[in-house]
């Protein structure tokens, strides 16, 4: 049985198709058919028939003219999904939609590879025009899914402002099919088998980051009163945390390197973490011997500018770096742990504190000068409490990031299968 895909329209979407036998044409040779099966099939479809090209008008139909996007301002909020082109952006209080579905983004979506670009609805929901909605009726949807999600689908995007997945190129997508609906499904529950492993890894993941978030509330003091409300038993008896001025065990550092140092940056999620290579294009100059600060292994830097969304941190590491001559480097004295200051310093009652503090009109141009953290009063606790909270909430970050690399794993493992699972565009034939 002939495996030959239906001709794509362009030579880009040849790409997607599979194209070609690059080194017969080269020969001057006819190329010939390619057996179009997956590298890894289950052992019941070994025998089976090849698989197929088809394309996505010829398995799915096409539902857009039910979709009805609804602005801002007109959304009565409700338990119903708001779906856009990746996904729910809101809730409403009505549906036009009560059936599993197919969305593909249209717009303001990402089409690269293992970008999400497809995604199942179900249930009762709305979608605006943002994305396009497909009922298979001969292909499983789960599977479509996934193929759609693991292709680069940018050879099918048109315009620039913005681009666009347009509905004639939607339909001519072609996605390669085993004829027997028994193989559609059995890949189809492999796939998503490991997607429930994934979002129950995921779940631990969130529960874990919930559960810090909670601990740092009762462990740090609330606003008004003078000790937290939750202590370890060694600390119970120890009386109000103590106000300090920062400026009382805070040193500034202006020291530029005078060697080569790896650079890094500060970031609002990570604090001071490696540079990339485009925050060096656009922030940092090279040729300047002034252009970088010294930060050594638990020295603080600032950002003055986005200090009330977090931007403060500690470099955990143990080598000199470099950072961007715009930030305040400071260190703290031996009266106070150095991790407890970067758990306190990027707490979520310190920045809503840094929030109040700022100064200036603009909401994108406020700051809070380092002048002006150094003179904040802030409760502390003895040191060795400092430890034993830094030890608690570091080794319970420690947790987090061993249950996020094994989601991480999980990932990789599925991207891994999918590739397997599919044929190989490269011993597709044109």
């Amino acid at each position: 049985m002939s495996s030959k895909p239906k001709t794509p329209a362009t030579k880009e979407e040849a790409k997607v198709a599979g194209a070609s036998s690059s080194k017969a044409r080269q020969k001057g040779e006819q190329d010939a058919p390619t057996t179009l099966v997956p590298k890894l099939r289950f052992p019941e479809f070994r025998e089976a028939e090849e698989w197929r090209f088809t394309t996505l008008d010829s398995v799915c139909e096409i539902l857009n003219n039910r979709r009805r996007p609804i602005t801002g301002n007109e959304r009565t909020p409700g338990p119903y999904p708001y779906y856009g082109a990746s996904g729910i952006v809101d809730h409403v209080g009505d549906f036009i939609f009560d059936e599993r579905l197919l969305l593909v983004g249209e717009d303001g979506a990402k089409w690269g590879a293992f970008e999400k670009t497809a995604f199942i609805a179900d249930g009762k929901y709305w979608v605006n025009n943002h994305a396009h909605v497909l009922k298979p009726f001969a292909a499983n949807d789960t599977l479509l899914e996934n193929y759609l999600t693991m292709q680069d689908l940018s050879p099918f995007v048109t315009g620039a402002a913005p681009p666009k997945l347009t509905l004639g190129k939607l339909r001519g997508i072609p996605v390669p099919l085993p004829p027997k609906p028994a193989e559609q499904q059995k890949i189809a529950e492999c796939l998503s088998s490991v997607d429930e492993l994934m979002a129950a890894q995921s779940r631990k993941v969130d529960a874990l980051k919930t559960h810090k978030k909670g601990l740092m509330q009762q462990l740090f003091p609330r606003e008004g009163e003078t000790q937290p409300r939750l202590r370890f038993p060694e600390f119970q008896d120890a009386g109000e945390w103590e106000v300090r001025e920062l400026t009382d065990f805070i040193t500034e550092r202006n020291q530029y390197p005078k060697e080569k140092v790896p650079l890094f940056s500060l970031t609002i999620v990570d604090g001071v973490t490696p540079k990339t290579e485009r925050y060096e294009r656009s922030f940092l100059v090279n040729d300047e011997s002034d252009a970088y600060k010294l930060v050594l292994p638990n020295d603080f830097a600032f950002n003055p500018m986005n200090l009330r969304f977090g931007a403060i941190g500690r470099h955990s590491g143990t080598e000199k770096v470099a950072v961007s001559k715009y930030y305040n480097i400071f260190s703290c004295d031996s009266t106070v742990d150095s991790r407890f200051c970067e758990i306190y310093f990027r707490s979520d009652g310190m920045v809503a504190f840094y929030d109040d503090m700022a100064i200036g009109s603009l909401i994108e141009k406020r700051r809070v000068h380092f002048a002006a953290f150094l003179k904040f009063n802030i409760r502390f606790p003895r040191l060795l409490e400092q430890q034993r909270i830094a030890d608690c909430l570091f080794s319970l970050d420690a947790l987090i990031t061993a249950e996020t690399q094994k989601l991480e794993a999980l990932k990789t493992h599925k991207k891994a299968m999918m590739q397997q699972l599919f044929p190989s565009p490269e011993e597709i034939e044109s």
